[in-house]
């Protein structure tokens, strides 16, 4: 492994979040969950368009039938090719918000909901199905993030981030449950987890907001790797590129005191991994 970081998209997001490769379009695209915007830039390095939403925005990804479905601060979204919000039936009441979203290999659409003031216990899992419904799946959470499935489908990881936990489950390709809760990992040390990706081996690379650096770990919960980045604050990161050969990390500047031109808030393209990731799936509906 001999890791390359560069910028890839220049920004000055408060918190970018929610990468997402789309390989049939070859687009990369990512949130500033406060400012409500999601982006899009084709080949991650070509012109950047962004959709401004009237809420928050903590991810967004395409939809097979066109346009996005995003989690919002009430709950989901549409959001159509020519930028159209259309808001779905709310399912947060006021003081909560989505966080992270990502669908699985089914093309359901998964979110994890917070208390805007991380009240512990206060987050849940939900799930959008592609005919529309929508499922509580989890509850007693506090900032669930970062989501993966193994690459047979049946297992899910996801992040608690104020607990610092990576728990494991048990799910079914064809139904939108969990079982088998166990904990792979407790971090400690240099930052938090948050937004992770899982390359084509199995493992997971992990977003440690606060700690400069991001972690690829083992589905038993092993720290494998660790890469040093440029950053205090990675939030996310998705495998990308032609070969899924590039994991591009969203940062966040929130909350920092920095100098002019520094490159926190902007997509970083880390090279050189000798890994490569899986295909991102597209919501369903």
């Amino acid at each position: 492994m001999n890791p390359r970081i560069e910028v890839a998209v220049p920004g000055a997001a408060a918190v970018g979040e929610g990468p997402h490769w789309d390989a049939a379009t070859a687009t990369l695209s990512w949130v500033d969950i406060p400012a409500g915007a999601i982006h899009r830039a084709a080949g991650a390095a070509g012109e950047v368009r962004t959709t401004v939403l009237p809420t928050s925005v903590g991810a967004a990804v395409p939809k097979a039938s066109g346009g996005m479905v995003a989690a919002t601060g009430e709950g989901f979204a549409d959001v159509g090719p020519d930028g159209r919000y259309a808001p779905r039936p709310r399912v947060l009441p006021p003081g909560q918000r989505m966080n992270d979203a990502k669908c699985d290999p089914a093309g359901r659409f998964w979110a994890g909901s917070t208390d805007l003031d991380f009240a512990p216990g206060q987050g849940a899992l939900h799930v959008l199905t592609p005919d529309g419904d929508r499922h509580v799946v989890l509850t007693g959470l506090t900032l669930p993030n970062g989501m993966a499935w193994s690459p047979d489908g049946r297992t899910m990881y996801l992040v608690d981030t104020m607990a610092g936990e990576l728990n494991a489950f048990d799910t079914d390709p064809d139904r939108p449950r969990l079982a088998r809760r166990r904990l792979l990992a407790a971090f400690t040390g240099r930052g938090i987890p948050d937004g992770m990706a899982l390359d084509a081996a199995g493992c997971l690379w992990i977003a440690m907001w606060g700690g400069f650096r991001l972690l690829r770990v083992s589905p038993d919960g092993d720290v494998l790797a660790e890469v040093p980045l440029p950053v205090e604050q990675p939030a996310s990161c998705a495998f990308g590129g032609p070969g899924l050969d590039v994991l591009y990390v969203t940062t966040a500047r929130e909350g920092l005191d920095l100098p002019p031109g520094d490159i926190a808030g902007s997509v970083l393209a880390v090279r050189g991994l000798g890994v490569t990731g899986l295909p991102a799936a597209r919501f369903a509906g």
